[in-house]
């Protein structure tokens, strides 16, 4: 089952939280703590590694060239990045963009739990290896990307990361078919949820 919402918690009260969170070391290199970006009600939520420099330097996931890739993407399968929520596993920048280590992904898995929570997303879409392997313990993306699994009640979908098509302009045609799939998958839940109201309803209607 989907986790409990924690009584009087909110996405501000997280940010507020994670933007003064001295728990681990990247909290002593950081310029800004990225809490993540958009709104209660996203029907997706996007889960990615860690910021990068530009987010580093903003405060907000996803603004750089990985952002940008993302943004195309998200256009072109018809998705509004105002409608879902985007965040990292780790809300701090690692030095020299390495990879976050596993102290790090631990102390920070609280806000991203508690965030999951709030937003009860209808799907939670990982970008790349590092989402993949410290939230569902998986390994290869390239292997399981376009999948859809379920965890505790909780449906994901797997893609690269963006950052992945900085370099391999190749894996850009990937990450947009896989997005388009997303778009549909949602639609599909939409459609099943609406069409379980109308045979609910009719069925009402005959008592």
């Amino acid at each position: 089952m989907p986790m409990n919402k924690v009584s009087n918690d909110s996405l501000e009260k997280i940010a507020s939280e994670v933007i003064g969170c001295p728990l681990c070391k990247l909290s002593r290199s950081r310029k800004n703590a990225v809490p993540g970006d958009g709104q209660l009600s996203s029907k997706i939520m996007f889960i990615g590694e860690a910021p990068g420099k530009n987010e580093d330097e903003q405060g907000k996931p996803f603004v750089g060239a990985a952002g940008m890739i993302l943004n195309q993407a998200l256009e072109k399968a018809g998705i509004k990045r105002a409608e879902v929520f985007i965040t990292n596993v780790v809300k701090c920048r690692p030095p020299n963009n390495r990879l976050p280590e596993n102290d790090e992904r631990s102390i920070c898995r609280q806000y991203l739990d508690r965030q999951i929570s709030l937003i009860a997303p209808k799907i939670i879409c990982i970008l790349g290896s590092t989402a993949y392997s410290s939230i569902l313990g998986g390994k290869s993306i390239i292997k399981n990307r376009g999948k859809i699994m379920e965890k505790n009640g909780q449906k994901y979908f797997l893609t690269i990361h963006p950052a992945a098509a900085i370099y391999n302009k190749n894996l850009r045609s990937v990450l947009n078919n896989d997005l388009f799939l997303l778009s549909k998958e949602i639609k599909k839940m939409e459609y099943d949820k609406r069409t379980s109201l109308l045979d609910y309803i009719a069925d009402e209607t005959k008592l």
